[in-house]
């Protein structure tokens, strides 16, 4: 089936395609799952218009459309798996990151969530006989934690040359949520250039957390989220690609959490993330890995390590 373009749902012209695209709206399913009130003030244009805009999306991208099981497994043939450089992890993930999904990692501070980042983009370099996607990697950094002397480290401890390693992954610093989000369709232009198997998110909802405070701006958070989250899913799906996203822990009881070890974003981020893992500290240097959610694995944990050489087990 052809890719629909701006310009096939109806109602939309020349001029107004040019207003969505510069609104970060590249893709017809992406409008489609838009509210009219966020369509309308990023494109300048009245809410009626923009109801009528979404309604001709969802004709286009087909949502409601179904096909077989059959179909549905013969698309899932094309999915690869990545390594986290433990076997213990891997098989706790029914051999690797699978693509086609969004693997989040959530957990306090100093669990290891950008060190497990760190190496799956060190391990999406290798050749796919040694578990990797032999891919270049893009990186959305929120906090500023990207080390390129830490993947110096990782790929010196796998025999892989670090500064063809350093080439491939392709780092751009988000500075709040707005240009985070923008980041995902500047990532879709980079990966119609190089191959993309793998797309980090490191953190999530960091910038979310800190601009929006209070009930008042929760339904508007969560709706930026929402169009945020099933971005990243169409660019997985697009380019058989694995997104690895980090999320923190609420910290104390807020407006949206009372329990600490739950991650933020609520059901947003819980029911759009393919697979979700908390990681925490163990003794004696060790990490834990659990599998709290995913569609076809059963829950259990993995022990790793996290050394100078990166993860291990």
């Amino acid at each position: 089936m052809a890719t629909k373009s701006l310009e096939d749902i109806p109602g939309v012209g020349p001029a107004i395609s040019e207003k969505l695209r510069e609104a970060g709206y590249n893709d017809v399913l992406a409008i489609a799952v838009a509210s009219p009130k966020e369509l309308a003030e990023a494109c300048e244009i009245g809410e009626k218009k923009a109801m009528d805009i979404i309604e001709g999306a969802k004709l286009c991208a087909d949502i409601g459309g179904f096909e077989t099981g059959e179909d549905i497994l013969e698309r899932r043939k094309a999915v690869k798996k990545l390594t986290t450089g433990s076997k213990a992890f891997d098989e706790l993930m029914g051999g690797g990151l699978e693509t086609q999904s969004i693997v989040e990692f959530f957990g306090e501070f100093g669990s290891c969530k950008t060190q497990v980042c760190f190496q799956l983009a060190v391990n999406a370099t290798l050749p796919e006989e040694d578990g990797g996607f032999d891919s270049d990697v893009i990186m959305i950094d929120s906090e500023n934690t990207f080390r390129p002397e830490r993947i110096i480290q990782m790929a010196e401890h796998l025999g892989i040359d670090p500064a063809e390693t350093l080439k491939r992954i392709h780092v751009a610093r988000a500075f709040n949520s707005q240009h985070q989000v923008l980041l995902v369709d500047k990532a879709i232009e980079l990966a119609q250039e190089k191959k993309v198997k793998l797309m980090i998110v490191d953190s999530l909802t960091s910038h979310f957390r800190a601009e929006y405070i209070g009930r008042g701006a929760l339904a508007e958070r969560q709706q930026i989220l929402n169009r945020h989250m099933h971005e990243l899913l169409n660019f997985a799906t697009l380019n058989n690609a694995v997104i690895a996203v980090t999320n923190q822990v609420a910290a104390k009881p807020d407006a949206f959490f009372g329990d600490p070890t739950r991650p933020i974003g609520g059901h947003i981020v819980g029911h759009t993330a393919t697979f979700r893992l908390y990681l925490r500290k163990g003794k004696a240097g060790k990490r834990i890995a659990r599998l709290i959610d995913s569609p076809n694995l059963p829950e259990g944990e993995a022990v790793f390590m996290v050394s100078e050489n990166g993860i291990t087990d």
